[in-house]
């Protein structure tokens, strides 16, 4: 069990507030009355489908956009007017950032460790995240991972004790991906609570300690991973390919059925662990086979659907 969990169960101490947050732009309401808080030392996700005033409200914690209406306060802090303050104890790693083109590795994370009075040595943090053999190479000529990669040193240098990461592992290859995840554990194991916002599912399910899935500008849901998944409408999944006729109909009426797929002549239900128990029986019943039978459980990716209907 995690530090941030352990402490969490003992009542843990808000640091980000955020309290009916509205934002239009042109007459059109992005963030429509979002409100959640973050807990000292967790990690906590954002995730919502594309538009759905994700990024805008991360900017609205950074104090780089000026709500139009409802409070934030990230360690007490107001995030437009004590930006200054702000900048000490947050860092942030932006969806889109660029650097002057000429400037290397090397220079960037020097600056940026020369802007705090007590920066991370970040010789260990450029190695961890695969840039030591890029420290003498210009922003310009970085691959689009290389420099997420960078921007991800740039936002720890400064030892923050809050850090926002927007859309943290885009561009990254699978290695990268599961390096740069090891990472952000360690850092929240260190006592550095991380706002994440991500569209990765796998992601959200690994690193988060809870997750607050935003759509169409509204909190639709906030819990933890596996509090999302056990509100799915389809706990658990069960497929097979039938060795005879089998009626939907039938299928549709066992209980707890949620959803029923056929694809190349195989069945997907979404049900309960009861549902597990009525398929086997009305199989036994009809002396039907359930060919390369797969019981599983239902993933983040499952109730994300559910909540925001992102299918659609």
């Amino acid at each position: 069990m995690s530090r941030a969990r352990s402490e969490r169960e003992a009542g843990g101490m808000s640091v980000i507030e955020v309290s009916e947050l509205r934002k239009s732009y042109g007459g059109r309401t992005v963030v429509d009355g979002v409100s959640f808080a973050v807990e000292e030392g967790e990690i906590f996700g954002i995730l919502g489908p594309n538009g759905a005033g994700k990024t805008t409200t991360v900017e609205c914690v950074e104090g780089l956009r000026v709500p139009d209406a409802g409070r934030v306060r990230v360690a007490g802090l107001d995030p437009v007017a004590d930006h200054g303050k702000l900048a000490l104890v947050l860092g942030a790693q932006l969806q889109e950032s660029r650097l002057q083109a000429k400037l290397t590795v090397r220079e960037a994370l020097e600056l940026y460790a020369a802007c705090y009075p007590n920066p991370a040595d970040w010789r260990p943090l450029a190695e961890r995240l695969g840039l030591s053999g890029r420290l003498d190479t210009r922003f310009a000529r970085l691959s689009g991972g290389q420099k997420q990669r960078l921007f991800i040193a740039l936002a720890l240098v400064g030892r923050p004790g809050i850090v926002v990461l927007d859309e943290l592992t885009t561009g990254l290859d699978p290695h990268a991906r599961r390096t740069t995840w090891e990472l952000i554990e360690d850092v929240r194991d260190s006592g550095v609570t991380v706002l994440l916002v991500t569209h990765f599912m796998e992601e959200a399910q690994r690193l988060c300690d809870r997750i607050a899935v935003i759509d169409q500008g509204r909190v639709a849901a906030l819990d933890t991973p596996a509090g999302l998944v056990g509100r799915s409408a389809g706990a658990t999944v069960i497929s097979f390919t039938p060795s005879a006729p089998l009626d939907e109909s039938r299928l549709a009426a066992l209980p707890g059925v949620a959803s029923i797929a056929w694809k190349d002549g195989r069945v997907t239900l979404a049900g309960t662990d009861g549902t597990v128990d009525a398929v086997i029986t009305l199989l036994a019943r009809g002396h039907i086979t359930a060919h390369q039978l797969r019981v599983s459980d239902a993933t983040l990716n499952d109730a994300f659907l559910d909540l925001t209907g992102a299918d659609r």
